[in-house]
């Protein structure tokens, strides 16, 4: 039962994420160094992700592999919480806030690994 609750939560998020991208690109965009081209379309590429991630989240046929898409998805744009951490000043953040994202990005990953496994 927590099981299921923790993938709808997750899956919830995710998708909550993903339609962040479109409706706070210019955060997104900034969230990047400056010398990575084409910053908007993979704003806008990574939110197209993430809401799809959450959607085969639920899908049972498809949720195992969703989950470790979503895993290598996470460790992906993990550089990117690691430059905001560094380079706090940009953004309009606390600095203990940037920080404590880096290890709640592992809970993430623990947390979707959990709910996806067969």
């Amino acid at each position: 039962m927590f099981r299921v609750i923790g993938l709808y939560l997750f899956s919830l998020l995710f998708f909550l994420a993903g339609v962040g991208h479109f409706i706070m690109d210019g955060f997104f965009v900034e969230a990047m160094p400056e010398w990575v081209p084409f910053r908007l379309f993979i704003v806008y590429a990574s939110g197209i992700v993430e809401i799809a991630l959450a959607i085969l989240l639920i899908y049972k046929p498809t949720r195992s592999r969703a989950g470790i898409w979503t895993t290598l998805f996470l460790l992906l744009i993990f550089p990117v919480n690691v430059y905001m951490a560094f380079f706090p000043a940009q953004y309009d953040i606390p600095v203990y806030a940037l920080w404590l994202r880096l290890p709640l990005q592992f809970v993430l990953i623990w947390w979707v690994l959990k709910v996806t496994k067969p």
